[in-house]
Order: structure tokens, then sequence, then C-alpha cells
């Protein structure tokens, strides 16, 4: 939580600099809870961020200017992801924050990682996109099937992270015995690249930038997850279902990656008040946000309002569903 993107701080300083003291007075700071810097949370985190941000003093959206909440200034934090932000905005260390849809569902219900300790003021202000699991192998190296790993060095992700607790899952499903490492993206990649690990799991949206210097640099492969594979970890993961990793999504893969993906969403409290979700929600679905959106990050593509309420299984803040309710997406 205290690595704050450094657009945020240098946008942050901008406005105290030159903004009057009065309106370092009216700010107020939204800060949304992210992942790695290697991933997809943290720039889609910044992205929406950017987009919900109005400061005092900046020039309205009729004129041209942003359009996000007046008086907003949102900050993309890194952290370790889905399980580490849904604790913190249910603790209200973090006003808001991305997570994968099994954590969101299951911090909500008090089970699975969160068994016997529910983060049930919880709230969903959008559904985003899939994110697709990654089993990164080495370069020209190749897997039989998931048994394979059994023995092998696999980072299994960042402890606090929902791709830890769906790959232990996995690993756990098919008795496989491996060397774990509790790792970030970057040091996945790095440890790969270096030789010490034989493996490593990552779930998020693609591409991640990570993957794209490991591609240019030593270059990598996509583990192909069979049909059976699939729809095994579908019943273990009700939340994963069967999706597709695109050739050339990486530069250096050639041929379609089958895998399976959660959905990730954007989350805060239900102790946020209901007209600054209500003004965020407008803000994230305004036509200069789906610019932003699909200019920003080839995942930004994905985010859509049509899927805002796809695969939601808790309750929408209220404010949220106001806006949800004006579009006759919700009754």
């Amino acid at each position: 939580m205290k690595f704050y993107s450094k657009l945020a701080v240098a946008f942050f300083a901008a406005i105290v600099g030159f903004g009057n003291f009065s309106y370092a007075q009216e700010m107020k700071f939204f800060r949304i809870g992210t992942g790695g810097a290697g991933g997809t949370y943290f720039p889609i985190g910044g992205l929406i961020a950017n987009a919900i941000s109005s400061p005092p003093g900046a020039r309205s959206c009729a004129k041209g200017g942003t359009c996000g909440v007046p008086g907003l200034v949102a900050i993309a934090v890194s952290t370790n992801a889905s399980v580490f932000n849904m604790n913190a905005v249910h603790a209200g260390n973090l006003e808001a924050g991305l997570a994968g849809a099994q954590s969101v569902t299951q911090g909500y219900e008090g089970t699975g990682k969160f068994k016997g300790n529910k983060k049930d003021k919880v709230r969903i202000i959008a559904n985003l996109y899939p994110e697709d699991m990654h089993l990164v192998l080495p370069k020209g190296s190749e897997l039989g099937s998931l048994n394979d790993l059994n023995g092998k060095r696999v980072g299994v992700a960042s402890a606090g992270s929902g791709t830890q607790v769906s790959v232990r899952m996995i690993l756990k499903h098919y008795g496989i015995k491996a060397k774990e490492q509790e790792l970030g993206l970057k040091q996945s990649a790095q440890r790969l690249a270096d030789g010490q690990l034989d493996a490593f799991f990552y779930a998020g949206g693609t591409p991640f930038a990570a993957l794209i210097q490991l591609g240019s640099t030593k270059g990598f492969e996509l583990y192909k997850f069979s049909a059976d594979e699939r729809k095994q970890i579908n019943k273990i993961i009700p939340y994963y279902v069967e999706s597709l990793i695109p050739a050339g999504t990486y530069e250096t893969i050639n041929y379609d990656v089958p895998t399976v993906a959660v959905n990730g969403q954007l989350v805060t409290s239900v102790d946020q008040p209901s007209d600054l979700i209500y003004g965020i929600t407008q803000a994230l679905w305004s036509k200069k946000t789906r610019g932003l959106l699909d200019k920003g990050h080839s995942k930004g593509k994905a985010i859509q309002l049509k899927t805002a309420l796809k695969g939601v299984l808790i309750p929408v803040h209220p404010g949220a569903a106001k806006f949800y309710k004006e579009k006759g997406m919700m009754q």
C-alpha cells in the first residue's frame, strides 16, 4: 500500500504546487488497491483512477476537461492483489480495490480463504474483464499434463492473491507436490529467466507487461490446459470458466492457448457514501472514460457497461445500483 503510482504522485505534486490552498483543503482522496506493477490490475487501476478524478480547479467535463467526480483525487496503489484488497477495503484501509470474482464472493460469504472471516462490508461497483490463468514455462519446454509439475519448482503467486488461492486448490485436486515459491509476477518472470523456477502460475488480464519483457529477452512458453483439465478446474472452482489466450497476444507466442479465466471486479465498502459511489460509477462509464480504457491498455477494451453486472454474486453498492437502475440494468 505504500507504493503509489509515479503518475499519481506527480499528479498530486502538480496540484499542490500550482493550485491554491483552498483547493488542497477541498480534495478528497480515494485509494484503489490494485496488484503488482508487472501485472494488469496496476495499469487498469491507474486508468480508472485517472477517469474518476477531477481535482479542485480542473476544467469541467462540459468544457473538455475531466469527467470525474468534482474534488476527487483517486490514486492507484500497488498491493498483493485480490485477497489483500478485500481485507483492506473491508477494514477501511482502502476506499476501493480490484479483485477476482472468486475472492470477492468467498470474502463476502466467509468461505474458502476467508472461512470464519467474512468481508460482508464489501460491495460491487462493477464487473470489469476476464482474467486468464497463465502457466508459464521456460522457452522450449513443455508439459504433458499438469501432473508433470510434481516435484518441480513452481511459482504460485503472491501471498494474499486470489491466484495463489486458486492455484493451491488446483494442485491439491491433482495431488501435485511441487516445490512452491510465493512470488509476485515480476519476481516469477525473473526467476524463470534465471533458471530458478521450472514454471509459474499467474492470473490476470492479458497481456502482462512482465511477460512482454520476458518474451523479448529469454522467451517463454504457455501451457495449454487440456479440455479435461479445464472441466475439472471449473468443477472445483466454479468461478473459473473456459477461456482462450489467442495467438499473438504475446509477440513470441504464435499459438492459441486454451485456459481458464475468472472475472476481475471493482469493489468498495458499504460505508462509502452513496452519492460518491454514484458519481464514480457515472464517471467510470462516461464517453471520456471509454476513450481512456480503449487507448490505455489492451484489456481496457473488454471493460464494457453491458457486462458491468456479469457474474456479480454479492450486493452492488447502493450508489452504483442507482446508476444501473437509471440505465435499466437493475430493478
